[in-house]
This record gives C-alpha cells, sequence and structure tokens, in this order.
C-alpha cells in the first residue's frame, strides 16, 4: 500500500465520509467495534443485487492527486458497466483541515467491478474499500482493501453520523480552491510545469515578487457582478467619466491561456487565476501613481466562484459569515471600493440571450442553476477587507452610472 494510504490508516475509524446522492448529502462514520445504531440512509437504498464499493484518492503528491482525481470519473464511466452508478465522495477528520481525501462511490448491480478495482489499488494512489451488508439486512461493514486481493482487509461496522458543523469541503479551500498568498499559488504553477508545458509562459508572465503594497497615489475601483450585469458598460463609462485606467482580471496577457487552464482540475486552474490578480495588481499599483484605476472583477470573483463551486448542496452550507475564508488576501493590492452589481435573474438571462456569447463552464451553471447563482452573489456579500457594495444594475446604463458615480464621490473625493 502506497505511503500516503499507510498514513492514513492509524485514524481511518476517526474518519467521517459523505457522499453525494441526487443533490443531498449523506454522511456515515465507522466503528471499530459494533455498538448497535441504524443503517445509514445511503444504504438504505441499495437493492439486494447491488455490490457498493468506494474509491478515495490518496496521493501525497497534491498536483498528482488532483489530476488523478480530475481523470478517474471519466475513466470509472468509460470503464464500468453502463448500470454502475458513480456518485461522488469525500472522507474527512471532522473539523480538521486538509483532511479531507476525494474519490466515488459505486453502486453495481452486475458485479463486475472488482477487477477494474484491483487494477486501480495495484497501480494507482487509492484506497479501496468494499460494503458487505449483514444477513439480516440491518447491518453493513467497511472492508478496507490493504492490496489487490480484495480477500485481504480491515473491517468496519458503518453507522449512521450527523452533518458536520461545517460543510467538509470548507476544510480543503484555503490555498486549494481560494488562494490567499502569491507564493501558495505560484508554487502550484511551478509543480505544474512538467505536465503543463503552458505553466512556463504563466510564470513568465508573474510579478518578482508580491510584497504588500500602500496605496497607490489615486483610487482603485472595483466593479464585480455576474455576467450580463453590465460591468462592461459601467466599466468603460467610469473610465471616461474619470479619466481613468481602465484594467480587467484576469488580465489581458493570460487571455491565450485560459482555454488551457479551464481545462485542468480546480486545484490548477484556480492558482491560475489567482496569479492573474497578483499580474493585475502589478498593472494596478503602476497606473495607479497617475491616474484613478477601473477594475473589472478582481479577487472577489476568483473567491466567490471557487467557494460556491467547491461547497455543494444549499446556501446554508457555506462557511459562516466571518470565516477567514473570506478574508481579504494580505499580500494583495486591497481597492478603494468594490460595486457588486446585481440583476433579477430573469432579466439576466435575457441580457445573456441577447448577447449570444461563448460562457464559462461556471457561467453556463449560473444560467441553469438557481441555487449556484445564490452561493456565488452570497459569497460576494461575505468577502471582507474590503466588501463589497451592492448596485442594482435593473435601471438604465445612465442612471447605474450616476449611482455609482455618487458611491466613488463620498467614498473614493473623485
Amino acid at each position: 500500500m502506497a505511503r500516503r494510504a499507510m498514513s492514513l490508516l492509524p485514524q481511518w475509524s476517526s474518519r467521517m465520509f459523505s457522499l453525494e446522492l441526487d443533490g443531498a448529502s449523506f454522511y456515515f462514520s465507522l466503528q471499530e467495534k459494533h455498538r448497535g445504531g441504524e443503517v445509514p440512509r445511503v444504504f438504505r437504498r441499495v437493492q439486494p443485487c447491488d455490490r457498493c464499493y468506494s474509491v478515495l484518492v490518496c496521493s501525497s503528491d497534491r498536483i498528482r492527486r488532483a489530476k488523478f482525481y480530475w481523470e478517474l470519473k471519466d475513466k470509472l464511466l468509460r470503464d464500468l458497466p453502463p448500470d454502475c452508478d458513480v456518485s461522488p465522495m469525500s472522507s474527512f477528520l471532522p473539523n480538521v483541515k486538509d483532511s479531507v481525501i476525494s474519490g466515488f462511490f459505486l453502486k453495481d448491480s452486475s458485479q463486475s467491478s472488482e477487477g477494474l478495482l484491483r487494477d486501480l489499488i495495484r497501480h494507482d494512489p487509492v484506497l479501496v474499500c468494499s460494503y458487505l451488508r449483514g444477513g439480516d439486512g440491518q447491518l453493513w461493514t467497511q472492508h478496507l482493501w490493504s492490496g489487490p486481493d480484495s480477500q485481504r482487509s480491515q473491517q468496519y461496522f458503518v453507522v449512521p453520523s450527523e452533518a458536520p458543523q461545517s460543510h467538509p469541503a470548507t476544510l480543503n479551500i484555503i490555498n486549494s480552491d481560494v488562494f490567499y498568498s502569491f507564493e501558495e499559488a505560484r508554487e502550484v504553477m511551478r509543480k505544474c510545469g512538467d505536465i503543463i508545458p503552458e505553466a512556463a509562459s504563466v510564470m513568465e508572465l508573474l510579478p518578482s515578487g508580491a510584497e504588500a503594497r500602500g496605496k497607490p497615489d489615486f483610487p482603485v475601483i472595483v466593479i464585480e457582478g455576474l455576467d450580463a450585469t453590465g460591468k462592461t458598460t459601467l466599466t468603460e463609462s467610469l473610465r471616461d467619466s474619470l479619466g481613468a485606467t481602465l484594467l480587467r482580471s484576469p488580465p489581458q496577457c493570460l487571455s491565450p491561456l485560459r482555454a488551457r487552464f479551464d481545462r485542468e482540475p480546480p486545484l490548477i486552474r484556480r492558482a491560475f487565476y489567482a496569479l492573474g490578480n497578483y499580474i493585475t495588481a502589478e498593472q494596478v499599483g503602476q497606473q495607479g501613481m497617475k491616474t484613478p484605476v477601473i477594475v473589472d472583477r478582481f479577487w472577489h470573483s476568483t473567491a466567490a466562484y471557487a467557494i460556491a463551486t467547491a461547497v455543494s448542496g444549499p446556501v446554508c452550507n457555506l462557511p459562516a459569515e466571518g470565516s477567514e475564508v473570506y478574508r481579504w488576501p494580505s499580500d494583495l493590492l486591497q481597492p478603494s471600493l468594490v460595486v457588486v452589481l446585481t440583476l433579477d435573474p430573469e432579466e439576466r438571462r435575457r441580457r445573456l440571450r441577447d448577447r449570444g456569447q461563448g460562457k464559462t463552464e461556471e457561467e453556463q451553471e449560473l444560467d441553469h442553476n438557481q441555487l449556484f447563482r445564490l452561493k456565488v452573489e452570497e459569497a460576494y456579500r461575505r468577502i471582507s477587507g474590503p466588501a463589497c457594495v451592492t448596485v442594482d444594475a435593473g435601471p438604465s446604463a445612465d442612471q447605474v452610472l450616476q449611482q455609482v458615480q455618487l458611491l466613488i464621490r463620498g467614498k473614493c473625493h473623485l
């Protein structure tokens, strides 16, 4: 068994397991000795002919772990029988940061998965478990495979568990889904050099350092909001009315690389966009010595989308208001004012249809998933240092411009 897998075993019975099924989270835990308890809800739905397994990715190299997990679902869907259900799953130590390992839960009525799973455990950084039903149907055991021969395994009793106080994804958000320092994001990109040739191009564009900066001589105003809320119209109008410099994040120099990194796992994709913020910050620092600066999206967007994607389920699953997840990176230039444009969902969809432009996967998700949109908007609201000021983008472009100009006048004295 791989070294990383071995390191997990001493606390294995202390772990909780989370399974995402039909948009809901199901939790269970383990007992080394059976002390009674109900059957976990997820196993009540298993038919007598079904066999259940979990596959958890456990490489000690987090770049390799992210890449392998990203590719594993495609492999399972491609190689397993069509009647085998594959659902996202994770295992974690409650309230222990960076303890989450991710993978998939398999439910197979054809009982033909074991050959593939034995091959996985022989060659790849995974932990495989099978789940067996007792004779009376009221007792389930987890068998943690210790090698390609599934007969050699460690057995635990499976029992229901209440949902943890915080969604398990929040344990691994910091410097994985959301980056809070230049060095952390740069290190991920540096380690990608051997597997992603374009990473070298990103490294060449980075500022030499990301030391905490003082405020530029002129105000820096960031305009945030979902697609089709009028950011482009507003930022260009502010540029003209204030004699300001207009910048965008991610910066133009990264545009040729975006499609490549949008195909990568979240860890790598988020590091790419985090570094885009630091490149933009350097540009802001230079231009802010000469003119006011308007920035179309910045760290708020990067963080809000990442948090909403990482945390499944309803808005209440988001980290609590005041969590360190919402804090501004200490080494990233802070704007003078951040304005978030909001818009009625139907009107926003109408504007998107009129534009007919291509959208990223996350922007497509906003179009058809109201829950995701609500999580993004709530994450925007909770980010602090600086916090966002919300402006309704429903009125005419001139009215929105006037309202934002009043905010700038009051906050930035322009």
